[in-house]
């Protein structure tokens, strides 16, 4: 009966088993985590998948031949980030052997020090609970500390090559109150607007509540004019969808050359309202067109009744300079 059970086993082809496995549609995953010394290690991974949610564990296996193996086997901590739909290249970055793949990705420190990559479709932070051997891998076991998610497309894998997850957020799969983050960014007579993949436009959405000098869109970053930037229109869509934060902001000169893909730049006073698919964020826009020409802007807070404006008049200051006087 032993020798029975060896035979089978050494019968099993390993490229035919690699294929088999392959068939399972995945994700497509980047771990990340540091060295003793900081220094940022990664590489892209699909065997990944939730474990627990009390207490909140999840698992991805590494291969024992990858050369960031070291450092996720001794590492107290580290992130899955999973990939959208436009970050193949991301995806090819962290499967080669580039001597600094972080040079290419934006990426911060959330909770326990592992580098999350912002421009993810989802990241998790994790402390390490287990490391489990299992064959030419270790399943490395890790309780969630911290995560965040985002509207886009994921990125699949299939038979070897990615695929394409078609519709893949459905009404009311977000909270209520969850918030989309979108900008109104102007360069001189023109507004950037982005393509949604359906024939439509809608506006730029970045990962973070407020922009600085950079704003990190996906796809991308974009140079900012910081002291240009304010808070401009809260509303909702549906009770079962994300509502808005939408601010608006002034390109820094030079940048409209380097434009991520999937953005273009329209005159203000000739805006693609037909093509814009929500009538929330048509009148958003044509009241920003308005106000524009007229030089004189409000904040608009949504509310049960329609709505309340409240108008700026004047230039920005400094809030030093109003203190001041």
């Amino acid at each position: 009966m032993v020798e029975e059970a060896v035979r089978a086993q050494a019968s099993i082809d390993p490229v035919a088993l690699r294929r088999a496995f392959g068939t399972f549609v995945t994700g497509v995953t980047v771990i990340t985590t540091r060295e003793a010394d900081g220094t940022p290690r990664g590489m892209t991974a699909n065997s990944f998948t939730s474990v627990s949610l009390d207490p909140p564990l999840l698992l991805v296996c590494v291969g024992k031949s990858a050369s960031s193996f070291q450092a996720f086997s001794a590492a107290p901590s580290f992130a899955v980030n999973l990939l959208h739909e436009g970050q193949v290249g991301v995806s090819g970055v962290f499967a080669s052997k580039a001597a600094d793949k972080f040079q290419t990705v934006t990426h911060d420190r959330v909770h326990t020090g592992a580098p999350i990559l912002t421009d993810s479709l989802t990241w998790f932070d994790c402390s390490v609970h287990d490391r489990v051997d299992a064959g030419d891998h270790v399943i490395l076991i890790g309780e969630v500390r911290a995560f965040g998610t985002s509207p886009s497309a994921p990125l699949g894998f299939c038979r070897g090559r990615y695929a394409s997850v078609k519709d893949p957020l459905p009404a009311g799969w977000l909270a209520s109150h969850g918030m989309i983050i979108g900008y109104l960014v102007e360069a001189e007579d023109h507004l950037l607007m982005r393509a949604d993949g359906k024939g439509g436009w809608v506006l730029p959405t970045a990962k973070r509540r407020k922009a600085d000098s950079q704003l990190m869109l996906e796809g991308g970053e974009l140079s900012l004019v910081p002291e240009d930037t304010f808070l401009y229109s809260v509303f909702d869509v549906a009770d079962s969808d994300p509502g808005y934060l939408i601010y608006r902001a002034r390109l820094a000169e030079g940048a409209a050359a380097a434009l991520p893909a999937g953005l273009q730049f329209f005159p203000v006073d000739d805006l693609p309202y037909d093509l814009v698919p929500t009538h929330e964020l048509r009148s958003m826009l044509c009241r920003y067109a308005r106000e524009r020409r007229e030089k004189r802007f409000g904040i608009y807070m949504d509310t049960g009744d329609g709505g309340r404006v409240a108008m700026m008049e004047g230039p920005a200051q400094a809030w030093m300079q109003v203190t001041q006087d």
